[in-house]
């Protein structure tokens, strides 16, 4: 086997994620909020390390999925409402920092990958179920991890866990944070269908 077939897009995203990783792991804003903020995310990536040998998915998955390790690796240097965020916020005149709405709409993303496992492993051949599950399953991960977001924020120093909390003020934050997850999985899903409309033995 060639270098060239042993060495794919997913290897190339890993070794941008390391560079990038340790770059933004120097003199972060707040070192216990930029250890809550990567925990989770370092459990993303070596879940798709060890588990590349035997599900392996497809490019674009790998790459909507890297989206959200990137934005949260850069949302846990700053904290997420002081990512340098002026241009956008300035242009449509925000009253305050949206990058953490940006990161969760990514999340949303993830939504693509677990219809395309669904699919292909054949565990559903309904097209609206397997589309439905992923919406689902990724509003569920988002109301878990608000409910995370507000343990910490109970639980850390006041200062790490506002920061953490990333509301701004905003007590709908965490309503708008899911929303913003559901509405990425829908188009997520939507991106899968598109790619995926003319194979037909996935029953509507």
């Amino acid at each position: 086997m060639s270098a060239k077939k042993r060495f794919e897009l997913p290897h190339y995203l890993l070794i941008v994620y390391l560079i990038y990783f340790a770059i933004l792991a120097v003199k972060p804003f707040n070192r216990n909020v930029w250890w809550a903020e990567n925990i989770p995310i370092l459990a993303i990536v070596v879940f798709l390390v060890v588990t590349y040998r035997y599900f392996r998915f497809t490019n674009t998955a790998y790459v909507m999925m890297s989206v959200l390790v990137f934005l949260h690796t850069l949302g846990g240097h700053y904290t997420f409402e002081r990512v340098p965020f002026d241009f956008i916020s300035n242009l449509f005149h925000f009253e305050r920092n949206h990058f953490d709405r940006i990161a969760h709409f990514s999340v949303g993303f993830y939504a693509y990958p677990v219809v395309e496992y669904v699919y292909r492993k054949g565990l559903s051949r309904s097209k609206t179920l397997v589309t439905l599950f992923g919406i689902f399953a990724i509003f569920s991960v988002a109301a878990i991890y608000e409910i995370i977001e507000w343990i910490y924020a109970v639980l850390s120093d006041p200062e790490a866990g506002i920061a953490f909390l990333g509301s701004q003020g905003d007590i709908w934050d965490a309503q708008k944070d899911m929303l913003a997850d559901g509405l990425g999985s829908i188009v997520a899903v939507a991106l899968f269908l598109f790619w995926h409309r003319s194979k037909e033995d996935v029953a509507g």
